[in-house]
Formats: C-alpha cells, sequence, structure tokens
C-alpha cells in the first residue's frame, strides 16, 4: 500500500510544480514582451549584455525543446484515445 501513498505524494508534487512552472513562464513571457515593445532588435543586439542575451536565448531553446516533446507526446497519447 505504501507505493500508491508515494505515487499520491508525487502527483500532488509534480501539479504543484507544474503551477509554479506556469506562473515562472508567464512573468519570463510578459518580461521579454516588455523588452520586445520598447526596444528596437538592433539596440538590444548592440547595447543588450551579449553573455546575458546567450544565456537568455540558450534557456528558451532548451525550453522550446522540452515543450515540443511534451506537445508531441500530448498529440500521441490523444491520437491512440
Amino acid at each position: 500500500m505504501k507505493p500508491a501513498v508515494k505515487k499520491e505524494v508525487d502527483l500532488n508534487r509534480l501539479r504543484a510544480d507544474l503551477a509554479s512552472a506556469a506562473v515562472e513562464i508567464l512573468s519570463a513571457h510578459c518580461a521579454s514582451d516588455r523588452v520586445r515593445l520598447q526596444y528596437p532588435l538592433r539596440d538590444i543586439v548592440t547595447y543588450g549584455e551579449r553573455q546575458a542575451l546567450k544565456r537568455a536565448i540558450a534557456s528558451v531553446q532548451a525550453m522550446h525543446q522540452f515543450f515540443s516533446q511534451l506537445g508531441a507526446q500530448i498529440q500521441n497519447q490523444e491520437a491512440s484515445e
């Protein structure tokens, strides 16, 4: 019976982590929109801290890959239902 309890705890933690991540992703989206709407790309590239921009780009690329994999998995599950 303990594995069922452990599974329930993990499920609750997963849901909480997903909710928290959704808020953080929305916050990052709003921050990037603020910058995008305030400054031309040329100014961002010319005057922005190069390493910070590269780290941000790498983070977004990793997120894109992860969420693309999630999207594909969801489509596969929905197709098999």
